[in-house]
């Protein structure tokens, strides 16, 4: 599908272009009112160029769509190429969607003389992040895979809390440490392709690595590398320890980017490298990685419960929950039979993340809304705030209920779809993935009891104002999403249909 304006990458560079001219533009006297306005035009617009290309896909097709090719290092094969699919398309929109909702509530959070180099730290970011997502060659993939990094490291860094230094040492080490086992895994693969024929910018398309044979040896070994890549990205159980401390220190609009994005470029990573890469290791491996799901969600979310942190109470949750996403992306490698079940496991995986992307954001804007009244966010600290703040109380109320898979919300529906692809592959697997419904609703509503009910005893919790416009709008825009996305999910289905049926082929087909 060719179009004459190169949609993608305007989706990608405009925000970042435009996040550097705020930078550069932020000390010029009487510009900073209109440096706001122009951030949030830009997002509007970069909203509405995906809007279009959403109009505009074909979700019965599993080809990349809206495809840029462009000569960047040719004479290591190296491209800048972007499409689109039924995976990508979606993660993007969250991306933007997101970045949007921070903007909007970003001055009643931040320091008037922050908020221009803010909103151009944020911008810079999703440009990035997209372009995860876009990218089809498989070292401009790991270009934006590493960059998008940076202004997050910034941003903690920046605005961070009191730990703010080992929050983000931790994170960049961590992620820098997955990225490299990544990077070896991918040359190994452009080498193979080069043994197998392959020339020029071939040698590094991510469709050619996906379509290499590869010996199970080679399999087994690659898939622990890039696993790991992705696996702190989402970050699975043991290697999730550096989320909680990002979370807690990040301002509010980084820890809602990190829960609602970053962690979903895991998930996305798994579907688009090691399942359609490597399958053969990956059904070998598959029950390992549900094991290690399965503890994600049993014990994380008991760790969850004894919090008293809201913020790591949420990072806490946000891990047990992509342990979800994990048990349904490798429960299909033990139902080969069922090819409808496998798919099935797929959308959910792929739903749970959009879900999980709008519902951590919204709890985490919740602590923010909060903490930006009283400056802390221990629970202890709370109690009968929704006497003072009816309307706020009611928004947190529904991220919560959503939080734990109320049916009618966007929680439920990823959730139904990956426990019913767990039953198919065992009944054990649905019996413990099934306890997170129980400890969601314990931490969940438990920790909302103790901060909105009872009586007022506190002189700040009596003196708390409720929203304001700004935050009512991101608050509305998210109950949409919501409920929109849990009552009608086909019009997502039917986006990821033809990607979806695509990849159970390849995976199943090879085993």
């Amino acid at each position: 599908m060719n179009y004459s304006l190169p949609l993608l990458s305007i989706i990608i560079w405009l925000p970042v272009f435009s996040g550097g001219m705020i930078i550069l533009a932020t000390k010029l006297q009487g510009l900073s009112i209109a440096l706001r306005y122009l951030a949030i035009i830009v997002e509007l617009l970069t909203l509405m160029i995906l809007s279009y290309v959403v109009w505009q896909f074909h979700g019965d097709m599993w080809q990349m769509q809206f495809a840029e090719h462009y000569k960047w290092l040719p004479n290591l094969g190296i491209e800048y190429a972007l499409g689109v699919d039924g995976f990508s398309l979606p993660l993007a929109f969250l991306t933007a969607f997101m970045t949007l909702l921070v903007l909007i509530i970003a001055p009643t959070q931040v320091a008037p003389k922050d908020i221009n180099p803010f909103y151009a730290i944020f911008l810079i970011m999703q440009g990035l992040m997209t372009g995860v997502f876009f990218a089809t060659d498989a070292i401009l993939f790991y270009v934006f895979f590493e960059a998008m990094m940076i202004p997050m490291f910034i941003l903690i860094g920046l605005w961070g809390g009191e730990n703010r230094v080992y929050a983000t040492f931790k994170f960049i080490l961590y992620t820098f440490i997955g990225s490299l086992f990544l990077l070896v895994a991918l040359l190994y693969l452009h080498f193979v392709a080069i043994n197998a024929g392959y020339t020029g910018v071939q040698t590094f398309a991510i469709d050619t690595l996906q379509h290499l044979t590869l010996s199970t040896t080679e399999q087994k070994y690659l898939f622990w590398a890039m696993l790991f890549a992705f696996a702190v990205k989402v970050p699975m159980w043991p290697v999730h320890t550096w989320l909680p401390d990002a979370h807690t220190e990040a301002p509010t609009g980084g820890s809602v980017i990190l829960a609602a994005i970053t962690l979903k470029i895991g998930g996305y990573g798994m579907l688009r490298f090691l399942l359609p890469m490597v399958p053969e290791a990956c059904a070998a491996f598959a029950t390992t990685i549900i094991v290690l799901s399965l503890i994600a969600i049993v014990y994380i979310g008991l760790v969850a419960i004894v919090q008293n942190d809201m913020k790591k109470l949420i990072a806490y949750s946000s891990i047990a929950h992509m342990g979800f996403v994990t048990l349904g992306i490798f429960a299909i490698f033990q139902i080969h039979s069922a090819t409808n079940t496998a798919g099935m496991g797929i959308d959910g995986a792929m739903i749970q993340m959009i879900s999980h992307g709008f519902i951590s954001g919204g709890l985490f804007l919740c602590v923010g809304v909060l903490y930006s009244r009283l400056h802390t966010r221990k629970i202890s600290d709370y109690g009968g705030v929704a006497n003072t703040m009816p309307v706020f109380a009611a928004f947190f109320m529904l991220f919560a209920l959503a939080n734990v898979g109320l049916p009618g919300t966007s929680g439920f529906v990823g959730e139904f779809l990956i426990i019913l692809t767990s039953f198919k592959a065992s009944a054990w697997y649905t019996f413990f993935a099934a306890i997170l419904f129980v400890l969601g609703v314990a931490y969940t509503l438990l920790m909302y009891k103790r901060v909105m009910y009872g009586a007022v005893t506190k002189n700040s919790i009596a003196t708390l104002t409720d929203l304001g416009s700004a935050e009512k709008l991101a608050f509305v825009l998210l109950t949409i999403a919501i409920l929109i996305l849990g009552i009608w999910p086909n019009p997502l289905l039917q986006l990821m249909r033809g990607t979806s049926d695509h990849l159970v082929l390849q995976v199943l087909g090879s085993n």
